[in-house]
């Protein structure tokens, strides 16, 4: 049998790789969880390892951070498949299956600020499908409390916002 850190590594790119979209922390740390198979900080020590051996790439905006599988990650996954018992795989599937609209919704929706090169700041909220900006939109606010509440109300009203912009722009 396997090394336990070789196991979890491998169905971490597994998850990867089954979906076309990225996966939070928080979802691949659900994901273990919620199968009893290891603790939050064993799973953390696993997604440090596969970015240090570059077989996952991240990108983190101030409240999230979503991994990619990279090519490198691809093929090591296919050399150690084996590695993914049925049992885990099918898991793995479970979990999307029932999961899957959510963690894809989650991941479309995309809000960060950042201090402009003028006194202020800089808000990005963004609405992807299948990664592609369905919406891309940046606004210049003055204080850090302003960044931080559109970012919190972009993730609560992104649909609305969506709405009255295609209906305002289109007529």
């Amino acid at each position: 049998m396997a090394d336990p850190n070789t196991i979890y590594k491998m169905t971490v790119l597994t998850m990867l790789d089954k979906v076309d979209f990225p996966l939070s922390n928080t979802q691949l740390s659900n994901f273990f969880l919620e199968q009893n198979y290891t603790d939050y900080f064993t799973v953390q020590q696993v997604i440090s390892g596969l970015l240090d051996s570059e077989l996952i790439r991240f990108e983190s905006t101030h409240n999230n951070t979503q991994y990619h599988i990279t090519p490198l990650g691809k093929e090591t996954l296919k050399y150690f498949a084996d590695k993914i018992t049925p049992a885990i795989e099918a898991d793995i599937t479970a979990y999307f299956e029932k999961n899957k609209m959510q963690l894809k919704e989650e991941n479309a929706v995309i809000a960060d600020f950042y201090r402009s090169t003028v006194p202020g700041y800089d808000v990005r909220c963004q609405l992807k499908e299948k990664n592609i900006a369905a919406v891309d939109l940046t606004i210049h606010v003055k204080t850090k409390d302003q960044a931080n509440a559109i970012c919190k109300n972009w993730q609560k009203q992104h649909m609305e916002v969506y709405t009255y912009l295609m209906d305002a722009l289109i007529r």
